[in-house]
Formats: structure tokens, sequence, C-alpha cells
């Protein structure tokens, strides 16, 4: 999962985001944003969670030996908390595409993919003391970012999830095999159960990670699942790649 990024130079592969964070009000501004792709760009390295990842993309010591799937790291620059209709990422649904009307801020406690055979309560990630995203800590479990929009809410919620742990499969081990129209769903703390419908599913070498897509503003709720993908490093504990579900919310009850 895209636990950390690589400090200074490139995190896991890139570099740690010294732009301003998630506000609730404000748009991603065109310069924020080209800075945001240049700074986070998503990786994996199979470490254990609560471990940074070396600058090298190699596993701490005492890491895991395959740990993480793959969860964007860093602080999404100007991105905000409930999203303000900036736009929509490409991919993840449009108002006029069968999104349904967002809801108010709530957060999730488990998720659910029907097609995976998937359940699982959410940890709340938090961010690093250097900006990266938390990873969690049971690998059976997936985690919602916190600091980004809750799962219904207007903008891209981020749930991440471990794809291997010590060579076992973790929560989002087959998440890559998800397919358009297939449906997540998200129970939230307010009692109700959000569903999300399948846009498409992509995998992405980790110098290529589509940062802007995953977190740019929405008019409507989107969804995005992040795990690890691509060939697996065994001497450097490594994934290469990032495997992206999006999605967008088609109903709630």
């Amino acid at each position: 999962m895209k636990p950390t990024a690589e400090p200074r130079t490139s995190p896991v592969p890139g570099t740690t985001a010294t732009a301003t964070g998630w506000s609730r009000h404000r748009t991603v501004r065109p310069l924020a944003a080209a800075a945001l792709a240049a700074l986070l760009l998503a990786g994996c390295a199979g470490q254990n969670a609560a471990e940074p990842a070396t600058p090298d993309g190699q596993a701490a010591q005492g890491a895991a030996p395959d740990a993480p799937g793959g969860a964007p790291g860093g602080k999404p620059a100007d991105a905000p908390k409930n999203g303000t209709g900036a736009g929509s990422a490409t991919g993840g649904g449009t108002g006029a595409g069968g999104a349904r009307p967002a809801l108010a801020r709530s957060e999730p406690q488990k998720i659910t993919i029907p097609s995976l055979g998937v359940t699982s309560s959410l940890e709340t990630l938090k961010q690093n003391g250097d900006g990266t995203m938390q990873t969690p800590k049971d690998p059976a479990l997936a985690g919602w970012y916190e600091p980004g929009p809750t799962p219904g809410s207007e903008g891209p919620a981020v749930i991440a999830g471990h794809v291997t742990w010590n060579g076992a499969a973790a929560v989002f081990e087959k998440l890559k095999t998800m397919k358009g129209g297939d449906t997540i769903k998200v129970t939230r703390k307010d009692g109700k159960t959000v569903t999300f419908t399948v846009d498409k599913v992509s995998e992405y070498p980790k110098a290529e990670f589509p940062t802007l897509e995953v977190y740019k503003n929405l008019d409507h709720a989107g969804l995005r699942l992040v795990t690890c993908g691509g060939d697996f490093d065994p001497k450097k504990h490594y994934y290469d790649s990032n495997v992206v579900v999006f999605a967008r919310m088609t109903g709630a009850a």
C-alpha cells in the first residue's frame, strides 16, 4: 500500500509533501495541483505498517517480508474534506453519470465488497509526522484516510488496505480483480449504508501514480480503494505499482 512517501527524493517513490494539506473549504488551485502531482507519487514497500520505508523503498529494519498493499502517502495539498464542486476526476463518475447527491460528513465503520467476499471494519488512518498517510496496523482490515472526505460526503474518500503480509493474503489481495459495475458498500456512523458503483480499476507504476485523478475535488461523492500491485521484489520487499479502484456513490439507505 503506499504506506510512506519517500522523504526528500522519491516516495517509496516520491517526496514528502510540504504544501498545505486538507482544508474543508479550499479548492485545488492549478498551481497547487501541479505541485501536488510532483510531490505525491504512490508506491509500496514490503514493510511493517508501523515502520517507515527507507528512501530507496526497502523495508525498514525488522519489517514484514512483503507487507503492505498500496496506499497513497503524503498530504493531498489543498484538497477539501467535503469537496467543493471543483470538477470530477476522470473515471470517477460525475453528478450526471448516475451519482447520487452527497450526504453530510459521517465517519465510516465498515466496508463490504460482495464480488470479493470481503467485509472489514475500518481503521482510521491519519497522517504521520512527515505528512504521509498511515497504513492499517491489522492486515486483515482496511483503513479510511481521515483527513479526506468520508464515504458518501462530497469528494474523493480514500480507503486503503494491504495486499499481502508476511507472505499471506491481506484484506485487499484480490482488489485488482474488481470490474466496472461491481458494488462496494460502506456503513457509516450515522447508520446509513452507502452503495458505490465501480467505474474502473487501474494499475499504475509508482512513478506514474495519478495523484490528481485520485485526490482532485469532485462534484459528487466518490470513493477510491488503493492497494499494491505489479511485481513484488522479495529482496527489496517492495511492490512496484498501485491498484486503484474508482467508484461513485449510487445509493444510500
